[in-house]
């Protein structure tokens, strides 16, 4: 994010601040079935024939109980039904319905015609719930004339422009709605191409800024690197997690590099995008679901454990591209079966910032919150805290 002399600033005192609401009802339902997004009317379909559930109206409704709660004097304008209006009245919000979709379920187009209605009312601030998709669809029609504030909901989030929960996207709508004059930030708005992504490459793209409140405790930042990987810190934390392991607990690996350096140390294929489940140096499921997930944790008698590493520049471990473990998986695994490994480069990119879990369970992101021992190396460790989103976390340096 870069710093730019912009604000949101107060209303003449004849009207209310406006906010803006856009849903994209389909964000994130293809996460728990491992389908690596939601993009295109053929995913969307998959995802639910193999029993996925939509979350992006549970997820709007959590960041819009700030609304309810403080009740600050702010004129709401929605897209009607799923796109907005149904959420904002089952809340109790008042709404103006300024459209509706043209074709049902709603499409990229109807985000886009909503972005562009939302630009032509001049709101204050544009608040949708999305993934990186809807992140740009509204970005190639509004670009930096409005300030927007992302729900995550999706399965990707690389993008800058997300808060880091639910929550604490209800905390900047509720710091915007009381002070009215806020800085703004440019943010950057990344997609993947998502068919590559579904056969393991990662083919990032930069689709353009938009302009983000700038409340650091409560944004997530964009997904980068932290530098080059360092491939002999990644084998010396390969070593230390093997050397560690015991042929009696069944391992559910996430994704990312550092996890497949793991696995290909032990001569197994590894997804780099997906959970992979091990048992005793075997690999018993590649790419898993959710579903399959619960049936192999289910038929094991022995411990279970998940082994994950964090989002580099986000410091997400759980909730971002892994949302195959459910809540019901990592709470049955429990917070002491949870291994995290990260680089010392991927800590100090960081700058201080704790860890991060969003589950898609509040109460469980908050019993998952304190000191980690965190793998760095062979035989080196790092205790680092894991936040539970509220923005009043200190960090520990790395």
């Amino acid at each position: 994010m870069s710093r730019q002399d912009k604000a949101i600033n107060t209303p003449t005192s004849n009207r209310q601040i406006t906010f803006g609401l856009i849903i994209n009802p389909w964000a994130g339902v293809g996460g728990t079935v491992a389908l690596k997004g939601s993009d295109g009317a053929s995913i969307r379909q998959e995802a639910l024939e193999r029993g996925a559930q939509t979350r992006a109206a549970e997820r709007a409704g959590r960041a819009l109980q700030a609304l309810v709660e403080h009740k600050p004097p702010v004129r709401l304008l929605v897209y009607a039904g799923d796109m907005g209006e149904t959420v904002a009245r089952q809340l109790g919000l008042t709404c103006e319905v300024i459209g509706a979709a043209q074709s049902q379920p709603s499409s990229a187009e109807d985000t886009r015609r909503a972005a562009r209605a939302m630009r032509a009312q001049a709101v204050d601030l544009l608040v949708f719930a999305g993934g990186d998709g809807t992140a740009r669809d509204i970005a190639d029609e509004i670009g930096e004339s409005l300030p927007v504030l992302g729900i995550p909901a999706g399965v990707k989030m690389h993008s800058g422009v997300f808060a880091i929960t639910p929550e604490m996207a209800g905390e900047v709508l509720s710091r915007v709605a009381g002070a009215h004059w806020t800085p703004l930030l440019d943010a950057e708005v990344r997609d993947i191409d998502e068919a590559a992504f579904r056969a393991g490459r990662v083919a990032s793209r930069h689709d353009g800024d938009m302009r983000v409140p700038e409340v650091p405790q409560a944004m997530q930042g964009s997904k980068h690197s932290g530098g080059p990987i360092n491939e002999l810190l990644q084998l010396d934390i390969a070593a230390e997690v093997i050397e560690q392991w015991d042929d009696e607990t069944l391992y559910l690996v996430g994704p990312g590099s550092t996890t497949q350096v793991v696995l290909e140390q032990m001569s197994l294929p590894a997804t780099l995008l997906g959970v992979d489940i091990v048992l005793a140096g075997q690999l018993l499921a590649a790419d898993a679901d959710a579903a399959k997930i619960r049936q192999l944790v289910a038929d094991h008698k022995g411990p279970v454990a998940i082994l994950v590493t964090a989002i580099g520049g986000q410091g997400h471990i759980l909730g971002r591209g892994n949302q195959q473990l459910t809540p019901d998986i990592i709470a049955q695994v429990g917070r002491e079966n949870i291994q995290i490994i990260a680089t010392v480069d991927k800590l100090r990119a960081l700058e201080g910032r704790p860890l991060r879990v969003d589950t898609h369970d509040p109460a469980l992101d908050a019993a998952l919150a304190g000191l980690y021992s965190v793998i760095t190396g062979y035989r080196q460790r790092i205790m680092y805290p894991l936040g539970i989103g509220t923005g009043t976390e200190t960090g520990a340096g790395a």
